[in-house]
C-alpha cells in the first residue's frame, strides 16, 4: 500500500498587532517544508475567521468543531499543525488548548509552557528560581496603576529602565524610559497591548540569540546570533524593517558560547519545550549571561533568526521541520 502523506496546517494570523508579520513567517514555513513529504496548507486564523488557503487563490473555511475543511467535495482532515502565531491565540497557550482537545499534534509547547512564556514578568520570576540570570522587574496591572510610585520604581528598578507589555507576543509598546518623567506616558502606551505591564531594569552588554530544539533521539543547538543595532533597543523597526545587523556566529569567545547553549539547553529542559524555540540573551562586559526573553513561535520568514541559524549549521530547514513534525508520531 502506497504511503500516505500527512496534511500539515501552517496556523498563522492570529488577533495580536503582528498579524502581518506571522502570515509572512507562514510563507516561509511553507517554502521550506519538503512538499514530496507532506501536504501542506495555510491556515490563516482570526478572531472566530478561520479559512484554508486552496490552490488558485481559493479559500475555504475551517470547521472548528474537528478541524477540518472541504475541497472538491471532500472533507479533508490535517495530522499536524505547525503553530507560527506571534502572539494571541497561538502564543499563549488558548490554541494549544484547543489541539488538546481535539487531539491533534502540534509544534510547539503545551499550554502551561505557552502561557508562562508569554507573561514575561511570570517567566522571569519562575526561572528565576532555577538559578536563570535575569533583569530586576515589577508588575503594574491596569487600574492599580497608583499603587507603584514613579518614584518606587526608580528606587527598586533604577534608569534607564524598559517599560513593556507583560503578556504580549509583539515588539509594540515597548519604550526604553530614560528619566521617571517619562513613565506615565511610556505605561499608557505598554497598556494599549496588553492590561499587565512589566518595568524592567536596562541590562548593558552585547546582546544575542540562540535557537534549540530536541527531539527523542537528538539535542540541536544552533549557532549564536549576534544583534546589533543603532537603534536604542531591538524594537519593531530593527526587528522588522532591517535597523539591525545580524551576525552569525556571534563574535564571542568559544567558552561564553559553550555557557549559553548550556543555559539553552537548560531552559528547555526545565520548560520541557517541545518544538523550535529561540532564547534571548544579553552578556555583559564582566561576562554575566542575562535571558531576556523565550520565543516558543519564532519568526520563521527566510532571514529570520532560525532560519539563518539552520544555515550556518549546514543544516537544511526541510530536515529540521521534519525532524519536528515526525517526533510527535
Amino acid at each position: 500500500m502506497k504511503n500516505l502523506k500527512r496534511n500539515i496546517a501552517i496556523v498563522c494570523g492570529g488577533d495580536s498587532s503582528e498579524h502581518d508579520v506571522s502570515l509572512r513567517s507562514a510563507q516561509g514555513l511553507y517554502s521550506f517544508f519538503d512538499k514530496e513529504r507532506y501536504n501542506v496548507y495555510i491556515v490563516d486564523i482570526k478572531g472566530l475567521d478561520w479559512k484554508v488557503e486552496l490552490p488558485g487563490g481559493l479559500t475555504a473555511k475551517i470547521d472548528r468543531n474537528d478541524f477540518s475543511f472541504t475541497e472538491d467535495g471532500q472533507k479533508r482532515c490535517f495530522d499536524y499543525a505547525y503553530i507560527t502565531i506571534h502572539g494571541t491565540p497561538g502564543e499563549n497557550g488558548r490554541l494549544q488548548g484547543y489541539f488538546d482537545l481535539i487531539g491533534l499534534p502540534y509544534s510547539t509547547s503545551g499550554v502551561l509552557v505557552e502561557a508562562m512564556t508569554f507573561d514575561k514578568f511570570v517567566l522571569n520570576q519562575y526561572l528565576r528560581g532555577y538559578g536563570v540570570s535575569v533583569a530586576e522587574s515589577l508588575l503594574i496591572r491596569k487600574g492599580y496603576e497608583e499603587l507603584v510610585s514613579d518614584e518606587e520604581i526608580e528606587r527598586q528598578i533604577g534608569m534607564p529602565c524598559f517599560v513593556k507589555p507583560a503578556a504580549d507576543g509583539s515588539s509594540f509598546g515597548v519604550t526604553k524610559v530614560k528619566n521617571a518623567d517619562q513613565l506615565a506616558p511610556a505605561i499608557r502606551k505598554a497598556m494599549m497591548e496588553s492590561p499587565e505591564v512589566m518595568v524592567e531594569s536596562f541590562l548593558d552588554g552585547t546582546e544575542i540569540t540562540q535557537g534549540c530544539y530536541k527531539t527523542r533521539e537528538k539535542t540541536v543547538l544552533l549557532p549564536i546570533t549576534e544583534v546589533v543595532t543603532s537603534n536604542e533597543f531591538f524594537d519593531y523597526d530593527a526587528k522588522y524593517n532591517g535597523q539591525v545587523q545580524e551576525i552569525t556566529p556571534a563574535r564571542i569567545a568559544p567558552e561564553i558560547a559553550e555557557r549559553v547553549s548550556k543555559i539553552t539547553s537548560h531552559i528547555y529542559d526545565i520548560l520541557r519545550c517541545n518544538g523550535i524555540i529561540r532564547i534571548d540573551y544579553i552578556i555583559s562586559k564582566e561576562g554575566k549571561i542575562s535571558m531576556l526573553e523565550v520565543n516558543t513561535t519564532p519568526g520563521m520568514t527566510a532571514t529570520s533568526f532560525i532560519p539563518q541559524q539552520v544555515r550556518a549549521a549546514g543544516l537544511e530547514m526541510k530536515d529540521v521541520l521534519a525532524d519536528i513534525v515526525e517526533n510527535q508520531f
